[in-house]
């Protein structure tokens, strides 16, 4: 029993260091953000944080690559909404939208392409994860509709590019440019719809 609450210690411990890190890298960026606060706002020593994380660069490493194994789930849970071309592209393109419209999606992403000369590693790990994950959904998506004779695509990984490229423009390329919070006047739904009308014009069977 002793040894169950301590590794739950150990594991609020980490938490409360990556919970307090991730605020401070996203609103800070790596070069600002210092090991003294983090500490101080997780309710630790500097001694116990640099236990945990030799470096701030250790640090920074485990918070892009644990994050951006998580962030994406909504997306993975779209694949397996069932129905129509229509319904399944669209609940894709809905969680698609939704994923680039947080603004800690996108500071995530900006932090990363400011820090990719520092960080060609963690850089290369979110391109992957991106295209495996996001990419990865939307070509099994319309790998279904395909075998099931509702779309007539070719090649899907293009279709796939095509379709998450409207996505981008309206969300992540917004929010990149304008600032994290900087939404679309669009409604999330609306920008989904049109994407997928447009998608199906293109590739919907006739």
């Amino acid at each position: 029993m002793l040894i169950g609450v301590g590794l739950k210690r150990v594991g609020d411990k980490r938490e409360a260091i990556l919970g307090s890190a991730r605020a401070m890298f996203l609103r800070e960026g790596y070069a600002d953000a210092g090991m003294e606060v983090m500490a101080r706002t997780a309710g630790i020593s500097t001694a116990t944080l640099y236990a945990y994380f030799p470096s701030k660069a250790d640090l920074f490493r485990t918070i892009v690559m644990e994050t951006i194994s998580g962030v994406a789930a909504p997306v993975r849970e779209a694949v397996r909404v069932k129905g129509d071309a229509r319904t399944r592209l669209t609940s894709l393109a809905t969680a698609y939208v939704t994923f680039f419209s947080r603004p800690d999606t996108r500071a995530l992403f900006r932090m990363v392409t400011t820090e990719r000369r520092r960080f060609p590693d963690v850089a290369e790990y979110v391109l992957q994860s991106a295209r495996d994950e996001l990419g990865g959904a939307a070509i099994a998506v319309i790998n279904d509709l395909v075998k099931t004779g509702e779309l007539r695509v070719e090649k899907p990984s293009w279709a796939a590019g095509q379709l998450m490229g409207m996505l981008d423009h309206v969300t992540l390329v917004l929010g990149l440019s304008a600032g994290d919070d900087v939404q679309s006047r669009r409604p999330v739904r609306a920008i989904a719809n049109d994407a997928v009308e447009t998608f199906l014009a293109r590739y919907g069977a006739r």
